[in-house]
Parts: structure tokens; sequence; C-alpha cells
């Protein structure tokens, strides 16, 4: 397949790209806004690969979309607004570039007839729970305006699926991490403030309970929702590793040679969900199972932030920045 990978240029994307490139059966044009969580260095490897282009475009800008689908037959739609306290300061960017940037994707991949379309979602879209886990049929009820923009993402997807066939296979994955995530997510921060000598900032009383997977055993999934998922189906990714924010934060401290006194306990978040949790079943029945135990791909991590200041700097300061 020739797949159009939006954000390819994030920290999922550049990954995701990885793998399809990898596996020597398809081509990949990306099509990548380069916002401040857009990283186009993420891509610089794949430049001399015969099957990879790269376009500069917004998902709402309908000719950057056309453009870039031109020759294409799938679409991996992963450009998002994804970082819930952005969310909280600033919403409206989340509604456009979650809700009409994936309205612009869906209806001209429809016009252009792709056989496959692959939608990534989020668990945030369930909202809480305190016990038990979501299944896909479950109700949505996001609790910030990140989760709400794209549970309206996941919404214009499907009925795109139901109202112009467009073959739209859906996923929700749980937090993640790994090498080449933009230094404002948790595990990224706290390496990066440790590594810097500063301390690093938890939310609350740290008991919030996240399931962690590594990007890779995510992006294995990804891939074969996107070669083998039935349309009109959705599928939640997880690996099993139920786990509290401070549990978390320990665990990066430890690698780090850190202990307790570089912990700030900060305010809580708005509307700060205390745990997140799915079932797996209907992925685990394509034949997918994460690779990766998190004690080994968190230090595997860990020593990429340790190892490539020179990638992760400049983004701390285009943080700082805006």
């Amino acid at each position: 397949m020739h797949v159009l990978v939006t954000g390819g240029a994030g920290f999922i994307g550049s990954t995701l790209v990885e793998q399809l490139l990898a596996t020597g059966e398809h081509r990949v044009t990306v099509l990548d806004a380069l916002t401040y969580a857009g990283v186009r260095a993420n891509l610089a490897a794949f430049d001399d690969h015969p099957g990879f282009r790269f376009v500069h475009g917004d998902i709402c800008d309908r000719d950057a979309v056309a453009g870039a689908l031109e020759g294409c037959d799938a679409v991996a739609h992963l450009a998002a607004e994804s970082h819930v306290d952005r969310s909280l300061l600033g919403p409206d960017v989340f509604v456009r570039t979650n809700c009409l940037g994936t309205n612009v994707v869906c209806d001209l991949a429809a016009r252009a007839g792709v056989r496959r379309f692959l939608h990534v979602s989020t668990d945030e879209v369930y909202g809480s729970i305190e016990v038990g886990s979501f299944a896909e049929s479950d109700m949505l009820r996001p609790r910030s305006p990140y989760a709400a923009a794209k549970a309206g993402s996941d919404q214009i997807a499907l009925a795109y699926f139901e109202t112009h066939g467009l073959p739209v296979v859906l996923t929700r994955s749980s937090n993640q991490y790994g090498p080449r995530q933009f230094p404002e997510k948790l595990i990224p921060l706290f390496a990066t403030n440790l590594i810097l000598g500063e301390r690093v900032p938890l939310y609350g009383d740290g008991l919030n309970v996240r399931d962690w997977m590594f990007v890779a055993d995510n992006c294995e999934a990804l891939r074969l929702v996107l070669e083998q998922g039935e349309p009109g189906t959705v599928y939640n990714v997880a690996a099993g590793n139920e786990l509290t924010n401070r549990e978390v934060t320990s665990a990066v401290l430890d690698l780090l040679g850190a202990d307790e006194t570089s912990v700030e306990h900060v305010e809580d978040r708005l509307g700060h969900d205390r745990r997140y949790s799915v079932t797996t079943d209907r992925i685990r029945a394509l034949g997918w199972a994460p690779a990766h135990s998190f004690e080994d791909a968190l230090a595997l991590t860990v020593e990429f932030y340790r190892a490539n200041r020179g990638w992760w700097e400049p983004l701390r300061e285009r943080v700082r920045n805006r």
C-alpha cells in the first residue's frame, strides 16, 4: 500500500513510518504541519528512502490534504493536538485540528476512494473508571477539552464509514512512552528535568493510574489494524501495565540516580481523571501482544534522553517560548 500518514513527524507517527517502511511492502507519504510538537528531524533517516515523501501542510487545508493524498490508497490519520494541559488553556485549536481536520481528511479520503483508513485515538475518550475496564462498545464520557475533541473526531470518522463507506478502522490506545516523545509529557519531562538537575512536578497525590505502553508496541498494533482490521470496528490497545504516576516517577528517579528529594508536589490538574483502563480482547484476537516489558522499555527510553540532549534541549526551549 501507499500510506498517507498525517502527523508523521510526531512521536507516534514517526515510529509508525519507520515500521511501515521497514516491511518493504509499503510506500509512505507524510503530511505534517510541523507545529511545536512536529519535529522534521524525526524523519531525517528516511529522506533518501525511495518509498518516502514528505509534504508540509495542515490537515485543515483542503488543498494540502488533496495534494498529499495523490497516489495514496490508504490513510493512517494520527495528526492531532494531544496534550491535556494545553487543552485546558487553549481549547479552540484542539477542536479545530482534531474535529475540523479529521473531517477534511475523511472527506477527501472518501472522494479519493482509499482502500483503508486508520483513525488513531485515545483511551481518554472513555473517561475515568474506578474499577474494571472499558470495552469498545462503552459510552464515551470525555472529561477534558482534548478528550472531547478526540471523541468528536472518532464520531466523525465512524460517520464517514456509515454514510460514505469510507473503510474506517479505529484504535484507542493507552498512555505511551519511548524515544522521541516531546518533552512535555510525563516520562520525557521528568527524565530531562533530572538530567538537567531540576526537580520533577508530580500532580496531586500521584495516585492517578494509567496503562503504560511502549510506542513500538502500539505502532505494531496500528499497523496490524491498518492492514487487517474490520472496517467500522474500534480496537482498544493497551499493554496491561497499570501504574500510578507515583510508581512511574519512582522508576524514572531510580534510572537516573535520583531520590524523593527531586520530587516537587504541585497542585492537581483540573478534572484530572483518576484511572484509565480498557479491555484488549479484540486487538489480541488479531494476533497482537506487547513485546516489551515496562522496565526494559523505560530503561531504553531514559537512555535515549540521556544520550540525545541535542535533540530535546531545543524542544524544551520551544515550549518555554510559546
